[in-house]
């Protein structure tokens, strides 16, 4: 029996490395081809985060460049906020008599003329005026100058000092207001 059972193990061991050698030759070909689809999936997973980013960056410079042309004129517009000012109080000045007086007629209708323009040409670039009295104070929109006694509920503008603008949402300049005192 010792002769048997030596050869039955010779035809197993002879047999085993036969039917090992596919088997490990395939495990190693899988190998570099799992690590080849791993590789695969890391470069397509970064591919997307780039064109991801690339989207994102495009996005924010279309809104940038938005916002750029939108509010481009605020620095002129806050200087041009000083002359509709004057021109305001130079209207405002103005006293009845001389306004009926046929001479001074054309240059009042001039000013009134040009006052107007002027709000249009606001208007058209979305500069517009803040309405202040009578409302509540909001200190995103207004700046309190004075508190002042009233009849009105405290918090509440009774007087506009300067008037205040905004461009398109942004603020362009705050009305400066005076706000009753409570109690």
């Amino acid at each position: 029996m010792t002769d048997e059972t030596t050869t039955q193990d010779n035809e197993i061991n002879e047999t085993k490395p036969a039917e090992a050698a596919p088997q490990a030759e395939a495990a190693a070909e899988e190998a570099p081809f799992a690590k080849l689809e791993a590789e695969l999936e890391k470069l397509k997973s970064e591919v997307l985060y780039a064109q991801a980013e690339t989207q994102n960056v495009r996005r924010r410079l279309e809104k940038e460049k938005a916002d750029a042309q939108a509010y481009a004129a605020t620095a002129f517009a806050r200087d041009i906020l000083s002359v509709a000012d004057n021109l305001t109080r130079a209207l405002a000045a103005i006293p009845e008599a001389l306004r009926e007086d046929e001479k001074m007629k054309p240059l009042v209708t001039g000013l009134e003329m040009t006052g107007k323009e002027l709000e249009n040409v606001f208007q058209r670039h979305g500069i517009s005026k803040i309405e202040a009295l009578g409302g509540k104070l909001d200190p995103n929109r207004h700046q309190a100058m004075l508190e002042v006694e009233s009849e009105a509920e405290p918090g509440t503008i009774v007087q506009e000092l300067q008037a205040g603008y905004l461009i398109k949402d942004r603020l362009l300049r705050p009305a400066l207001v005076s706000v009753a005192k409570a109690g």
